[in-house]
């Protein structure tokens, strides 16, 4: 069932499909994302009442409402107990959230169930409510994922379009979160790789439903900055020396944090025991917090407060306070996403200029260049680290943030925080030319007398596996070569014939009639070869 369209009119039938499918996705997460943030707005004074103490919050995200007392012994113990609860609803293989989505991408769309997904939606919401270090970020990262999966039931996609409005709603409800949807789309298309490279595939979809979301979000709440920055002065020639040498400080610290994170034995991630080394976690958290409760929550909110002049170089006591946590927690899933990397960079940079007065440095654009230095060793985005800096501290701070983010992915290696990313495209499955064993259904009427050869140019029956990267796609808008007709799949054994709407099973087999010469240029052009076997009688 060969479309008669030609391939340029098919190619852009397809691309204005999917432009259509980001639009509509950018709109799920902006209505969804909002009532996140509503949700969110309403734990957060309650969770605050228990143990007395309400971490500050950023101008974009209701502004700095803070109760400047310490917790409560009788609260805090509630920490050990939440963090066992996360770990229970946390898929012990998928990881947070934006490790399953990276996962997911790879392994050719095999997301969690969408049961694990709520899950872990609500384990992001109920730890970074109740003050451990998980920012939400990774609650509306869930939300992106999950509205993905409400597309695909209001629409037929194909395991493609799927697989990359995934991506795209993810980077759409990241772009919320951080208020910089650009910044988000990037992050995502380029937080699939350990090396510099991209999924170029994926982001214009990322960048058109993030502005989309964006649109309905702001129209909802605001379309102020995540992070209020006026006081930025440019740094001077004399001062990038400076700037580089910090950067290389958080470079270093958060290479270390991986380290040490690796350190975790990986029996003890699984199981009760994995129960067990969370509610551990919660309980360090609660007695750092008895101390110094500016340990608990995200930490974006102390990160605005830095910036703004409001803490000095006790920031690094802070900023060392959460690296600890990070370092113990992240492949709990407790500070693998992206505000507690920006947090911590954030707060070591501000409070190391405060620290060192000699160097004349602006806190402002050292907070955010440690942001960006951190982030980009943790989660290996140094395009997407450098766009979240400008986006928060203007265009002014483009310089000291591209040589931050060159450094620090230059000097950090092949490390993550997301085990599930790959080192380039060509290691990525996704990429990875499959392998098609093919055969030949003769019929037997034109084998019937034996030794006389077979009409040259004669049609014949040709069963080919479906091409991995077909699973998912309609019979129809694939474009066969000339002389090629298909006529169906075998599915478990039978040959069925397919409507031209019905998506191709990844286990299906395609039956194609075609002259030997079609069917080789059919096989060129999917880079395998035809083995054919003996007469079908």
């Amino acid at each position: 069932m060969r479309s008669n369209l030609p391939r340029a009119v098919l190619t852009r039938l397809e691309t204005g499909r999917l432009v259509v499918y980001a639009l509509v996705a950018g709109v799920i997460v902006g209505v969804l994302g909002a009532g996140l943030r509503a949700a969110f707005g309403w734990l957060g004074p309650h969770v605050g009442q228990i143990i007395g103490y309400t971490p500050p919050g950023t101008p974009g995200e209701g502004g700095l409402l803070m109760a400047f007392s310490t917790g409560t012994p009788w609260g805090l113990l509630l920490l050990p107990v939440v963090a066992a609860a996360c770990a229970l609803l946390f898929p012990a293989a998928g990881g947070d959230s934006l490790a399953q989505l990276v996962n997911g991408y790879h392994t050719r769309g095999q997301w969690p169930r969408a049961l694990d997904q709520v899950r872990t939606l609500a384990a992001a919401v109920l730890g970074s409510s109740a003050g451990l270090l998980i920012g939400r970020d990774a609650a509306f990262t869930s939300v992106g994922q999950l509205s993905a999966r409400l597309l695909a039931r209001l629409t037929r996609l194909d395991a493609v379009e799927f697989r990359t409005l995934t991506l795209a709603s993810a980077g759409a409800a990241l772009g919320l979160v951080l208020h910089a949807p650009l910044a988000a789309a990037v992050l995502i298309a380029e937080v699939l790789y350990r090396r510099f490279e991209f999924e170029f595939e994926v982001l214009m979809p990322c960048v058109l439903a993030a502005v989309a979301a964006y649109a309905v979000y702001g129209v909802i709440y605001n379309f102020d900055p995540l992070l209020s920055v006026n006081t930025l002065q440019p740094p001077t020639a004399a001062q990038v020396p400076a700037y580089t040498l910090l950067a290389l400080g958080i470079t270093f610290t958060a290479w270390a944090a991986m380290q040490v994170s690796r350190l975790l034995p990986d029996a003890i991630l699984a199981g009760w025991w994995r129960v067990a080394a969370a509610f551990a976690f919660g309980a360090v958290t609660a007695l750092i917090a008895w101390g110094t409760p500016e340990v608990l929550g995200g930490g974006a909110g102390w990160l605005q407060l830095s910036v703004s002049g409001f803490v000095a170089d006790e920031g690094i006591g802070y900023g060392a306070w959460r690296w600890v946590l990070l370092a113990l927690g992240v492949r709990l899933c407790f500070g693998g996403g992206v505000l507690p990397s920006v947090a911590i960079g954030g707060l070591l940079g501000a409070g190391l200029a405060n620290a060192v007065p000699g160097l004349a440095l602006d806190p402002v654009v050292a907070a955010l260049v440690g942001a960006v230095a951190f982030l980009t060793v943790t989660i290996n985005t140094p395009v997407g680290a450098t766009l979240l800096a400008t986006t928060w501290g203007g265009d002014a701070m483009l310089p000291a943030a591209l040589a931050a983010s060159a450094m620090a992915h230059a000097l950090s290696g092949n490390l993550s925080l997301i085990p599930g990313q790959v080192r380039s495209r060509a290691d990525s499955p996704v990429h990875q030319a499959a392998t098609l064993p093919t055969e030949v259904l003769r019929d037997p009427s034109d084998v019937a007398i034996e030794g006389l050869p077979e009409p040259e140019g004669a049609e014949q029956l040709y069963r080919l596996a479906v091409p991995s990267a077909w699973a998912g796609a309609r019979a129809n808008v694939v474009a066969w070569p000339d002389g090629v007709t298909f006529v169906g799949v075998v599915r478990d054994g039978d040959v069925h014939l397919v409507a031209d709407d019905e998506p191709l099973g990844a286990h299906d087999e395609l039956v194609l009639l075609a002259t030997p010469d079609a069917f080789r240029v059919l096989e060129a052009n999917l880079s395998v070869q035809a083995s054919p076997v003996t007469p079908t009688a």
